[in-house]
């Protein structure tokens, strides 16, 4: 019989990998993964914040990665090098985070937990907030699917067809600071971009179409988590560290499986036309 906290455990992780797989495969294809890991680091300055300020770590966690994502897309494309732009805003608000936190004074925080997660420590109130954010930022992807897709494949033909590709934009930004919110306590600031990511990668050799993708980058990292966690249960290691590791494992098995399949496909190929 499982204990209340792995109930709870597992259940914000199956939460978070609900909410962070589908979106992850619009970060893959749009190829934003710098994107994702500044607008995670730029958590730690909204827990510093939050704490400051008496006001939930959630709370100032969703402001600040809002207004860091929207901050890069406004000033990508202005004479700034993509690339340089989020490499200076990830650091810079990891590092003055850091910094802002060490200032607190009557202030006991466990930075590790916020850092690399601390998902045995998930009350239910946070279940609530990691499944009322996954059920927004799914029903926002599912809502603006149309949109959001033919933004990422091409904005002009997305214009033409009614769909304005800022505005998607913005959607992707909102769902995308509203996972790092929810997700914080369970996998940390750290790994936040590796469930992102992950996952949505790890589908790709298995998926011929967009929403297949989708689909089967969430069973995965269902899969994980809940491997993950029962894995981190048995041999005591970091649960949030121990489930992206399950991730990077099926990342590999799937890939050499695809690989693998294609040259016997091309050596069975070449063996029927001899």
């Amino acid at each position: 019989m499982f204990d209340d906290f792995l109930i709870r455990a597992m259940l914000a992780s199956v939460g978070v990998a609900l909410a962070a797989a589908p979106l992850g495969c619009f970060v893959v294809w749009r190829r934003m993964a710098y994107f994702g890991d500044a607008t995670a680091h730029a958590a730690v300055l909204g827990v510093a914040l939050s704490l400051t300020l008496s006001t939930p770590i959630f709370a100032g966690v969703l402001v600040v990665s809002l207004l860091m994502a929207m901050t890069v897309s406004s000033l990508s494309g202005r004479g700034f090098a993509m690339d340089t732009l989020l490499g200076v805003m990830a650091h810079s608000s990891l590092a003055i985070g850091l910094v802002a936190v060490s200032f607190l004074s009557g202030v006991r925080i466990d930075l590790m937990s916020y850092l690399f997660g601390d998902i045995l420590a998930v009350g239910p109130t946070d279940l609530w907030l990691i499944w009322g954010g996954a059920a927004l930022v799914l029903s926002l992807i599912a809502y603006r699917w149309s949109g959001l897709l033919l933004s990422t494949l091409n904005p002009d033909l997305a214009l033409a067809s009614g769909f304005n590709p800022k505005r998607e934009q913005f959607i992707l930004t909102l769902s995308l600071a509203i996972v790092v919110a929810v997700a914080i306590k369970v996998v940390g600031v750290l790994l936040i971009a590796a469930m992102l990511i992950v996952p949505a990668a790890t589908a790709r050799p298995l998926s011929r179409t967009p929403e297949i993708m989708a689909v089967m980058a969430a069973l995965i990292a269902v899969c994980a988590s809940i491997i993950g966690l029962r894995s981190s249960y048995v041999f005591d290691t970091p649960t949030g560290a121990t489930i992206v590791c399950v991730c990077t494992g099926l990342f590999m098995v799937t890939n050499i499986a695809a690989r693998l399949f294609v040259q016997g496909r091309e050596r069975f190929a070449s063996l029927k036309e001899n």
